[in-house]
């Protein structure tokens, strides 16, 4: 064998020993051949070089310092099988070269010392090259014999090997599973005598048989053959048979395909020749890979880059790509969604600087990131509008370019956030908001920013007229629709419905709508928005289809917070005005309380007084004492009536009365006088008002008397003066505080009118006054004139729980006739004949409202007796001293229709006044009853007119009832005259 210089020239020798020839050998494949050499001298040293750097051989002597070549070859034997030694000796023999070959010896060279030492170092070089060619060969035909049994026992790989004539030699445990054959060891139990493409595997598809043929075919034919075939399916895709190797791409897009069978499997198979030494083919290698797994996901992929290329058509967002000098490699077919152009067309534009803008970012910050995200800019599209994008810039490598950009168009929620910022900025100032016209004003302004609408309005309902009235509208409004008008609240107009069906109404033109009101207006989309029961919100713009969903939630937004601040405005009014009222209750109350105390201190003041001069100065008194009032009078009407007489008064500024007189009218005087000629309370809140008006008024102001109250002083319709008071503080009179003062002045009244009731008691003088009546509603008169005869009042006047009853005695006419005509008297409740004749009698009546005798009896004054005919009345009273006359005449005046005096005289009632109202304040009502009736009806008379009996059956009582009543009116009676010896007292003219 001959070796190449080179294989030497490539190695590396180890040449032990320390004989002449190994350095001649080492210099020689150094100089010559320029191999790497290493020499070492023993054994030991050989071995350690060989275990820090094994060589490509090792050639020894075969002696060596303590020990022989064959025991290094051994050593090494016994740690390497394949590493050629080569033994040289000079003084060799047939022994050693035996034992150096059972040894294990590449080569034993026997050196010729009578050749020369260049022809031993020549023969040893040849011998030294051969051994390591050897050596590699062998190697190398391992490392096949390694390789070939690797792949046949690849889990993954199927592989067969073919004889020369195609049929099955050897295959592998996956080709075998894959064949459905039992197992066996790797490498094939014998060979199959069947053509690989008639294995069972293959045979459910004539074309599946068909690729695998002419796969094999090809490699028979000594090129390469390969197909990718679907087993489990009809389909499948056979490649070009190519020496070159190949795989057809065609073959995968076909077994790709849109299947998703369970049973289906993808096959790729490749064949190749193999050939002998002299080129002739002696088998054939198959392999087959299950791709299956690799066909979906290719499919997968597919369908994945058909989705994105569907999404990149459709989606919003745009990317671009370009090199690093800005120029596109990529523009994405919806770029027009954001910019309006095509995609020539933002190629023509230039780079991506002229679309986006200069220095977007920072390239070094880029390099450093990988990635840059929500850069933000602002761009124009093809009409102008101005857009906010997002971009986001990453560094690639695609379609030949380096830098990837992806924009989003923020536009609307850019707006949108700056819209709910300005929102939030008019909810905090609707905060601070004092009136519901800042809040309208407000709201109208911040339309335009919020909802982008440039026409704005709030109506304000107004429940009083059931209308909405514009509260606030913007320029823009006016600009579009003109100036407001208010809107009835009835649902016929758009406004109207939207607040009476409290619904919100979006319209995209107002002018297809029927229920608009004005159709010149130049409004088309347009919001109307309830405010709850506050209002509507209106806004709307000259556009059609302007009113977007973002516009709709913005305006709701905006709708909802000035629906909020309205309420909450209504909400603190409400709360100011119950702290006000509260004010003014405790004020009130304070008030009330101060006057009530001044009531109570009145009150004591009256039941301890003993005449009217002391309750009238008390009370003045009393009122203006601790600062309660400043001024208070109390005046009566001269003889004339025309003006008021001062009688008593206290307080600051007493000259008031000196320097005015106080006429009595209706209007136009001072209060006094009013409530004087009125009879009424009069109340002036704010005396300085009507300062120009009223004289009286400055001289009022001029001491501080700044609210006034007059109240007349009235009780059972007779007037005892007037009580005026003065406050030094505006409407210091409040309704609480007025009814006090008119429940005030009856109590004084009724103070006084009890004064002269004790004191008419206690005189003994009196006035017996006659008087002329006319009045057609008088019982007298009603009953004389009706039954044509004479009626004359006989006593009995009193109030008893069952009413007021009266005795009356009948002249000229039966009772019965009088009876019959009292009983149609609505305020005769019944009658009954006490006694009768045939022309007249004494009939009792029971009445339903008090008689003239009891209102008398309340001011002290005797109701004498009274008589009418058909054509006069006459009614005779006696008036106690200290009573005046004349006010009990204005009384009968204000009783009767027409009042004359007819006489008047002085009597004195001295002792028999006294025993005439004792008797009758021993009696009961039955008592007093029960004698009257017997003394009217005749009991009394001799001989009688009626029994106790007949008297009894009137009263509806038993007689023995009737008897002990009159027993005891007798008793009383007797021991008023005898136990206190009174004498009566004639009267004196």
């Amino acid at each position: 064998m001959t070796f190449e210089p080179s294989t030497l020239a490539s190695s590396r020798l180890l040449l032990v020993g320390d004989e002449t020839w190994v350095e001649s050998f080492a210099d020689a494949v150094e100089t010559k051949l320029g191999a790497t050499v290493r020499t070492v001298s023993t054994e030991a040293h050989a071995l350690e070089s060989i275990r820090t750097r094994r060589p490509d051989a090792v050639v020894t002597a075969h002696r060596l310092p303590e020990a022989s070549g064959l025991d290094l070859l051994r050593e090494v034997r016994d740690r390497d099988a394949t590493l050629p030694v080569i033994v040289a000796t000079a003084s060799g023999s047939e022994a050693i070269a035996s034992e150096a070959i059972a040894a294990g010896v590449a080569d034993y060279v026997r050196l010729d010392p009578a050749a020369g030492a260049a022809d031993s170092v020549s023969k040893l070089l040849d011998r030294t090259g051969d051994a390591i060619e050897t050596a590699r060969r062998d190697r190398a035909r391992r490392d096949r014999a390694r390789q070939f049994d690797a792949i046949l026992r690849d889990e993954r790989t199927a592989t067969w090997v073919l004889d020369a004539d195609g049929f099955v030699d050897r295959m592998n445990r996956t080709a075998r599973e894959l064949s459905g054959r039992p197992g066996g060891s790797d490498g094939g139990d014998g060979p199959v005598a069947v053509s690989l493409w008639e294995h069972p595997h293959w045979s459910d598809s004539d074309r599946v048989q068909s690729d695998v043929r002419r796969v094999v075919e090809a490699a028979l034919e000594g090129g390469f053959g390969n197909a990718v075939v679907i087993r489990g399916s009809d389909r499948g895709g056979t490649g070009e048979s190519e020496s070159t190797g190949d795989s057809g791409d065609g073959d995968v897009d076909r077994a790709v395909g849109d299947g998703d069978d369970a049973d289906r499997a993808v096959i790729e198979l490749s064949a190749r020749p193999v050939t002998d030494d002299r080129g002739e083919l002696v088998s054939v290698v198959v392999e087959g890979v299950d791709i299956t797994d690799y066909a979906d996901v290719e499919r997968d992929l597919r369908r994945s880059e058909e989705l994105h290329r569907v999404t990149l058509n459709n989606m919003t967002d745009t990317v671009l790509i370009t090199d690093e000098e800005g120029e596109y490699t990529y523009v994405c077919p919806n770029v027009h969604f954001i910019f309006g152009y095509t995609a020539d067309e933002i190629r023509e534009l230039g780079t991506i600087d002229d679309l986006l803008g200069e220095d977007l970012f920072d390239r070094e910050a880029l390099a450093e990131e990988g990635v840059l995200k929500n850069i933000e800019c602002t761009v124009s599209d093809e009409a102008g509008r101005e857009h906010t994008l997002l971009v986001n810039v990453r560094e690639v490598s695609i379609h030949d370019g380096t830098l990837l950009y992806s924009c989003r168009d923020i536009t609307k929620r850019k707006q949108r956030e700056q819209a709910l910022a300005t929102l939030q900025e008019t909810a905090r100032e609707f905060l601070y908001a004092g009136t519901d016209g800042e809040i309208a004003r407000r709201v109208t302004a911040d339309t335009p920013d919020v909802l982008g609408l440039e026409a704005a309005a709030v109506y304000r309902f107004d429940p009083d007229a059931n209308a909405l009235r514009p509260a606030a509208y913007s320029d823009g409004m006016k600009q579009a629709h003109g100036s407001l008008s208010p809107v009835d609240a009835d649902g016929e107009t758009l406004v109207g419905h939207a607040f009476v069906e409290d619904e919100r109404l979006f319209l995209e033109d107002v002018h297809a709508d029927d229920r608009l009101s004005d159709r010149s207006t130049d409004l088309r989309s347009a919001a109307f928005i309830p405010l709850g029961g506050n209002g509507v919100f209106v806004a709307g713009t000259t556009s059609v289809g302007a009113v977007d969903e973002v516009t709709r939630e913005l305006a709701d937004l905006l709708a909802a917070t000035a629906e909020a601040a309205f309420d909450r405005i209504a909400r603190e009014e409400r709360l100011r005005e119950q702290d006000r009222e509260l004010q003014r209750r405790n004020d009130r109350l304070t008030s009330l309380n101060r006057i009530n105390e001044t009531i109570r201190e009145v009150d004591r003041a009256l039941v301890h007084a003993e005449t009217r001069e002391e309750v009238e100065h008390a009370v003045c008194e009393l009122l203006t004492g601790d600062d309660r009032f400043r001024f208070a009078w109390i005046g009566s009407t001269n003889a004339t009536g025309e003006t008021l007489t001062p009688r008593a008064w206290a307080g600051a500024g007493k000259g008031y009365l000196d320097d005015q007189s106080v006429s009595v009218a209706a209007s136009g005087v001072e209060p006094a006088g009013r409530t004087a000629a009125t009879g009424e309370m009069t109340v002036i809140g704010n005396v300085p008002g009507g300062l120009r008006e009223e004289e009286w008024r400055k001289t009022a102001v001029s001491r501080d008397y700044l609210s006034v109250v007059s109240v007349p002083l009235v009780y059972n319709d007779l007037t005892y003066g007037v009580l005026t008071v003065y406050a030094e503080e505006r409407e210091a009179f409040s309704e609480m505080v007025q009814a006090v003062f008119a429940e005030l002045g009856e109590t004084i009244a009724s103070a006084m009118g009890a004064i002269e009731r004790k004191n008419a008691l206690l005189t003994t003088s009196t006035t017996r006054v006659e008087f002329a009546v006319e009045d057609s509603t008088f019982l007298l008169s009603r009953l004389a004139r009706g039954a044509s005869c004479t009626v004359s009042y006989q006593g009995g006047a009193r109030q008893t729980a069952e009413g007021s009853y009266v005795f009356v005695e009948v002249e000229g006419a039966t009772v019965e006739s009088v009876a019959a005509i009292a009983r149609e008297l609505l305020f005769v409740d019944s009658v009954r004949e006490i006694n009768a004749t045939e022309t007249g009698g004494v009939l009792r009546l029971r009445l339903s409202r008090p008689f003239l005798a009891e209102e008398l009896a309340d001011h002290g004054v005797v109701f004498h007796s009274a008589s009418a005919t058909p054509s006069s009345t006459n009614v005779v009273i006696d008036v106690p001293e200290g009573v005046d006359v004349s006010r009990i005449g204005r009384l009968l005046e204000e009783t009767f229709e027409e009042t004359r005096l007819v006489s008047k005289r002085t009597r004195d009632r001295a002792a028999g006044r006294d025993l005439h109202s004792r008797f009758l304040g021993e009696l009961t009502d039955r008592q007093l009853e029960v004698v009257q009736t017997a003394y009217y009806g005749g009991f009394f008379e001799s001989p009688r007119e009626r029994s106790g009996e007949e008297i009894a059956e009137t009263l509806d009582i038993s007689s023995s009832a009737f008897y002990q009543h009159a027993r005891a009116v007798q008793r009383k009676l007797f021991s008023a005259l005898f136990d206190e010896r009174n004498v009566e007292v004639a009267d004196s003219p």
